[in-house]
């Protein structure tokens, strides 16, 4: 008897149509914005999806996508939409902005008994938010006066689970000064590092679609907000609604830090610029 191999059926090509529905769904429940040089990028991933929930076709998945109930697989598919390329003290002049700017001049004008609030947004695999820890508990002297909240968040869930775990690669931990790293990591043997479990729990991690206003009021009384090398990926539309739901969230005299090409003054006026040391971030007015 002849034996019989399944053949896997190999997914048609997106049509312009069928991508550019796909295109505006994908930005209206993310804000990110493909353009068509991004075709190939997209689809090759939309045809994965389709082969491992075995749908039929293009149709029967953006079905699928748009109405499952759960929404899991909408959250699948943002899982592998997103790029997350990150390391500890990554444009590490914001952290020294931070320390020796931002934070002396909060502490001026706030009161001790409201503590001070981070946003790490998008937070990706936790190096920022552990960077910003870091930063703090060795190079602000007024850290033990503080109570001090980090808030870290991101669209993604399979990397903010790799982000509460805390383990990292020798790249990510390539600007980490051997003594931090004997100080605050744990050697995992097989030449990953994990942050001890101290800096792990003092971090508020949680899954957030920023373009969602039911998910990000609780997001209030921010001092401080890093949002950088996300906008770069919204149209001009969606990148003008985040920083104006920044400035809804910040305090009077709080701070957006945003990525080194990333610019405040091409999406809105209401933030002043700051410059400390070799960066510039944006200040809410204070009232």
């Amino acid at each position: 008897m002849t034996q019989m191999h399944r053949i896997d059926k190999v997914p048609a090509p997106l049509t312009n149509e069928e991508y550019a529905k796909f295109c505006e769904f994908f930005y209206r429940k993310t804000g990110m914005h493909f353009l068509d040089n991004k075709k190939y990028y997209v689809e090759r991933r939309i045809h994965d999806r389709i082969a491992k929930t075995n749908s039929d076709n293009f149709r029967d998945y953006f079905t699928l996508v748009r109405f499952q109930a759960s929404g899991e697989e909408l959250q699948a598919l943002v899982n592998i939409m997103t790029v997350n390329e990150t390391y500890f003290f990554r444009e590490e002049y914001q952290f020294e902005a931070l320390v020796y700017g931002m934070l002396p001049n909060l502490a001026k004008i706030k009161s001790s008994k409201n503590p001070i609030r981070l946003w790490s947004v998008p937070c990706s695999s936790g190096e920022e938010p552990y960077s910003i820890a870091l930063s703090i508990l060795e190079k602000w002297d007024q850290a033990d006066r503080w109570d001090i909240e980090i808030l870290a968040s991101d669209i993604d869930s399979k990397i903010l689970a790799e982000a509460r775990a805390g383990i990292f690669g020798s790249r990510s931990l390539t600007r980490v000064p051997a003594a931090l790293i004997s100080k605050y990591f744990n050697a995992k043997g097989d030449g990953n590092y994990q942050i001890c479990s101290e800096l792990r729990e003092s971090i508020d991690f949680s899954l957030i679609n920023i373009m969602d206003p039911l998910q990000t009021r609780r997001f209030r009384n921010l001092d401080v907000i890093f949002c950088r090398n996300l906008l770069i990926y919204f149209d001009d539309v969606a990148r003008r609604e985040t920083v104006e739901m920044f400035y809804e969230l910040l305090v009077p005299g709080g701070y957006v830090c945003l990525g080194h090409s990333e610019s405040m003054s091409r999406m809105t006026s209401i933030f002043i610029p700051r410059k400390f040391g070799d960066t510039i971030v944006y200040q809410k007015p204070q009232e």
